[in-house]
């Protein structure tokens, strides 16, 4: 029982750290570049519950957590999103340029904690070994979470991150085409992630481009995080 408690905590609380700041990220960003839509709604904060999305944030990830728990006994792949951020393009000097900002601004947070979750880990060996030990494991935990929640916010899908980045960098007509991708993103995203892999598997071939993506890019990430953070420099 205390070991699945302690899966719940090491899975949740990094989690609702990684989304919340990502999320912050993106108001601050608005704000510095003239936008105070988010800050008079009450969204430029550090508080998890301004950000819950009942779906995204409770729902999906409460499933996916009990049925790994209960089936696997430990929490192996985590899904979800917060309620984004509002912000008003139109407020910046450039829209375009704006908006691509403050959705870099979402997976930059995610990698910066990540790098700083990286460097604390040197104090672990400062603490008692039974606390050092969960140390360790929640490290890891964080460190992943926030590399797989900045690395998926990357896809060039709108509303996703990424898809507002290339909004931002690619000649104008050929952005206003992809921004339409907007109103079916999470389609998109929920089919590639989801219900076309499920699909694959019942049929018998395999189809999971997200997943087998974020495996090829994920231990690129981790060893530049651990570089960049001095572990992997020798002594």
């Amino acid at each position: 029982m205390i070991e699945m408690i302690l899966s719940f905590a090491l899975a949740v609380i990094p989690a609702i750290l990684a989304i919340t700041l990502h999320e912050a990220a993106h108001g601050y960003a608005a704000w510095a570049l003239g936008d105070d839509t988010a800050k008079k709604l009450g969204r430029l904060s550090l508080n998890p519950i301004v950000h819950v999305d009942r779906v995204g944030t409770i729902l999906l990830p409460g499933f996916l957590l009990i049925s790994q728990l209960l089936t696997l006994g430990r929490v192996g792949f985590m899904f979800g999103w917060a309620k984004p951020v509002p912000v008003a393009a139109w407020k910046f000097k450039s829209p375009r340029r704006g908006m691509m900002l403050v959705a870099a601004a979402g997976p930059a947070m995610n990698f910066l904690l990540a790098w700083l979750a990286a460097v604390a880990a040197f104090g672990l060996d400062y603490l008692p070994p039974i606390i050092a030990d969960v140390g360790v494991e929640f490290i890891e935990d964080f460190i992943l979470v926030n590399l797989v929640l900045g690395l998926f916010n990357l896809l060039p899908i709108p509303p996703l991150d990424g898809g507002r980045i290339i909004v931002g960098l690619l000649p104008e007509a050929v952005a206003v085409r992809w921004a339409k991708l907007d109103r079916f993103g999470i389609v998109i995203v929920l089919l590639a992630v989801f219900l076309l892999p499920e699909a694959g598997r019942d049929f018998g071939f395999h189809f999971d481009p997200v997943h087998d993506g974020l495996e090829q890019v994920l231990p690129w990430a981790q060893r530049w995080i651990l570089l960049l953070s001095g572990h992997g420099r020798e002594g």
